[in-house]
């Protein structure tokens, strides 16, 4: 039987026996944590201390800042020592609360929560938006509005993205084998939002032991399935997962739900887990540290909050000079300038490498050569759109689907010229969609 997949994609060195065979281990909190209060899309929390205010560790410390929106939880008990800007992972200045890790770690009571069986969907949802919860793979849609569709009866499927198709990145591969249980748990909170809707789980055939694991749990559940993908980039993406699992395509303009799907990352169901179940807030998440650079890559669970650096000391430091770090996969992640920056929701990984292979290269004409093309899974005609967007000719970017690219970079991958396809168009299309929304 052929693997499940959709047409284009690449294949990419994928660098994942670097870290993991390596167990998550915790990274302990250093004296000063900063949570940016915009973690997520939408409007940013709104800080609900002041400077001089002692919290507890599993505090809420901002309220969600409208609908689109979602809390903040302080990771250590100690003290509010600022709310002032502080440069988050992408490099721009975000207001933030600053605590003083009094190092004592002094808990919250978390309030009783009633069995799953005796919940009510509003009550579950509430929950989730309580805790926090917003997309860990990457975008960080608050998990609660993702979960409200307009026609909830109407929803058939809800995925589990376990295919961490970007490079070096073992976080979920080793998160579904050490903590399994939640994961499926986090599925069957989610399943009972959804009365017609059944669970997929979508594993890339190169995690064999992932796949053997969660049918060995869901075995006795008929509403969830577990199916291997096949191991190619993007294949975790959105679109294409959905594609793959149920043969169903949407568009730029649509989402998920149009078609009856509900995709969610596995930290998201492992939160959403924790959330219903076990009463917590979302507080910290597993992150892989890798790359050539690294003393000893590895994957951690960190609190929001602590540094880069301090997770980048629990691999061990650098092993040489890093010339590129990059937060997130190689792929579609961002370089950082600075390491004295938070780890937040959104942090899957950090990466440092001993050359910047990129810069190494010196883009040149294209020759016509239509690898682009062949690769790109949106079906677009990047090297045509990377000079409109070169032209800032607006009309014409939309007029050849622009807005349908995803930004997974394999354009810029495969081109023999080394032309930055996918920063010309994924800068133009940030134009278009800014116009578009006023």
């Amino acid at each position: 039987m052929a693997l499940l997949t959709f047409r284009g994609g690449i294949h990419p060195k994928d660098g994942k026996s670097l870290a993991k065979d390596m167990a998550i281990a915790d990274v302990q909190p250093k004296d000063e944590l900063v949570y940016p209060l915009s973690q997520h899309i939408g409007a940013p929390a709104k800080a609900i201390v002041a400077v001089g205010d002692t919290v507890l560790k599993g505090q809420k410390i901002a309220e969600a800042g409208g609908f689109v929106s979602a809390p903040v939880y302080s990771t250590v008990s100690g003290k509010v020592t600022g709310i002032a800007p502080r440069t988050n992972p992408t490099g721009t200045k975000v207001m933030s609360i600053v605590i003083e890790n009094d190092g004592e770690y002094k808990e919250v009571e978390y309030p009783h929560v009633k069995p799953l069986s005796e919940l009510s969907k509003e009550e579950i949802l509430n929950l989730i938006a309580d805790a926090g919860i917003v997309g860990m793979g990457g975008a960080g849609f608050p998990t609660r509005v993702k979960l409200s569709p307009k026609e909830p009866d109407k929803i058939d499927f809800i995925i589990a993205n376990c295919a961490e198709c970007e490079p070096f990145i073992t976080a979920d591969y080793r998160s579904i084998l050490e903590n399994g249980d939640e994961l499926i748990g986090g599925m069957k909170v989610v399943l009972k939002l959804f009365d017609n809707a059944k669970g997929i789980f979508a594993v890339e055939d190169n995690k064999p032991d992932c796949v053997e694991k969660l049918k060995e749990l869901t075995k006795d559940d008929d509403r969830i399935s577990v199916v291997k993908v096949k191991t190619k980039y993007p294949q975790g993406g959105e679109r294409h997962l959905i594609y793959a699992t149920t043969g169903r395509a949407i568009h730029a303009a649509m989402l998920p739900a149009d078609v009856g799907c509900i995709v969610d990352n596995v930290a998201t169901l492992i939160e959403i887990y924790k959330a219903v179940v076990l009463g917590k807030p979302s507080m910290d998440r597993v992150v892989t540290v890798s790359g050539d650079a690294i003393k000893t890559p590895g994957n951690f669970r960190v609190p929001y909050g602590v540094s880069h650096e301090t997770v980048i000391e629990a691999a061990g430091g650098f092993a040489v000079e890093p010339e590129k770090i990059i937060s997130g996969g190689p792929m579609m992640g961002f370089a950082m300038f600075t390491i004295d920056t938070p780890i937040t929701k959104t942090s899957s990984s950090i990466l440092a490498f001993s050359k910047d292979a990129v810069a190494e290269k010196e883009p040149s004409a294209c020759i016509n050569c239509g690898r682009c093309v062949e690769a790109c899974p949106s079906r677009i005609m990047p090297a045509r759109l990377a000079d409109i967007a070169e032209r800032h000719d607006e009309e014409a970017f939309v007029n050849f689907d622009g807005l349908e690219c995803c930004e997974c970079g394999c354009c810029s991958y495969v081109c023999p010229a080394r032309r930055q396809l996918k920063q010309s168009i994924a800068a133009m299309r940030k134009v278009c969609l800014a116009k578009k929304k006023k």
